[in-house]
């Protein structure tokens, strides 16, 4: 969430009520997020120096947040880093989506990082496929193993499919 953040404040100084719509915009498409969370994250990156107050306004003290150095820098530490953790997607989709924000020489380095990651979830979705095909399924369970095996056949498809999308949307790498 917090880099999610990081990114849209990469793109221009923001109020809590501008995050929040920009996360129903656009970044709805891959991460939800209420306004709470959002705020929460705010207030984290403030207190870690990523962010700072860069100004508060009227009768209410509207306060627009703007990334810092260090904020950055955490941001582009981020992108390039290994994508990490279950929800795979998450990670591709958010990465893809600031993309642009980077220079045009380390993305190709970020689309290799997301196809390794794509690669690594295939190959073990694939070695699970080799373990169920020997598996004998207990009298009274066929319904449960068919759409257990359909389940693993929607993973294998997604894998596969995203593969497909990283050669043709992003740089070569």
């Amino acid at each position: 969430m917090a880099h999610v953040v990081l990114g849209l404040l990469m793109l221009w100084p923001q109020s809590l009520y501008e995050l929040t719509k920009n996360f129903q915009a656009g970044v709805s498409l891959f991460y939800s997020a209420s306004t709470g969370s959002i705020k929460r994250a705010l207030d984290r990156l403030l207190t870690d120096g990523h962010v700072q107050i860069a100004a508060a306004e009227g009768p209410r003290a509207k306060k627009t947040y703007a990334i810092t150095n260090t904020g950055r820098q955490e941001f582009h530490r981020w992108m390039l880093a290994d994508l990490t953790g279950t929800d795979y997607e998450v990670a591709v989709l958010a990465r893809t989506y600031f993309l642009g924000l980077i220079d045009s020489s380390a993305r190709p380095k970020i689309a290799a990082k997301i196809e390794q990651r794509i690669l690594f979830d295939l190959d073990r979705l694939e070695h699970l496929e080799a373990q169920v095909s020997t598996t004998q399924i207990p009298d009274g369970l066929e319904d449960v193993g068919k759409f257990q095996l359909a389940t693993l056949q929607y993973g294998l498809a997604t894998c596969r499919t995203a593969l497909t999308w990283v050669k043709e949307y992003l740089p070569e790498h």
